[in-house]
């Protein structure tokens, strides 16, 4: 008479799963504690996979960061290629870090990855260019500056912004106000309405 083996009980994560699984953990955490606190064991624990899984895909703490931030450039930059504008560019540099605070964390701490990772670099340069192509968009007669010290001008404006944001610095500023609304409006007052530098 034959014998039924038992049905083994289903794994929570397999294959191509279990990578994407430990990365949106480690986004949870990071999200919730920051970076600092991230452990690769109590990655596996949140994700329900064995200790190894972790390392085993990532190697170490460094190579799971930097597999965050490479994704939070490609997301960026797709984010970036949807304006119309310089400053519309900026506001989506807002947007997504509202909506992405763990990538943008991640992304911006080079202490904390591989700065020589090529899907870091290549990432990188991906939302390096779109920004630059956001900047190249703006009439030489409107930008008021040279198109290198306009995008420097502009991202440090965003960041700048989406950072306190982040950190709740501008909750008694926005007063229950729409970031993004605000964010556009600051912009106004320094870009005109196609994206050029305000003259005197």
């Amino acid at each position: 008479m034959a014998t039924t083996r038992p049905t083994p009980p289903d794994r929570p994560y397999h294959h191509g799963d279990l990578r994407r699984a430990i990365m949106s953990a480690a986004l949870e955490a990071i999200a919730a504690e920051g970076p600092a606190a991230l452990s690769l064991r109590d990655l596996a624990r949140r994700a329900g996979v064995s200790h190894a899984a972790p390392a085993h895909h990532f190697k170490d703490r460094a190579g799971l960061l930097t597999a965050i931030a490479a994704e939070g450039h490609e997301l960026l930059a797709d984010a970036l290629r949807l304006a119309g504008d310089l400053r519309e560019a900026g506001v989506r540099y807002v947007r997504f870090a509202r909506e992405h605070p763990a990538h943008f964390q991640v992304m911006f701490s080079p202490q904390l990855l591989r700065p020589d990772d090529v899907e870091l670099v290549t990432a990188q340069a991906l939302s390096g260019a779109a920004l630059r192509d956001a900047v190249a968009g703006v009439p030489d007669r409107d930008r008021g500056v040279e198109a290198r010290l306009a995008g420097v001008a502009a991202w440090s404006l965003a960041h700048g912004f989406a950072t306190l944001l982040l950190a709740h610095n501008l909750d008694d500023a926005l007063d229950g106000g729409d970031p993004e609304e605000t964010f556009r409006e600051l912009a106004t007052t320094l870009f005109r309405p196609g994206g050029g530098a305000d003259t005197p």
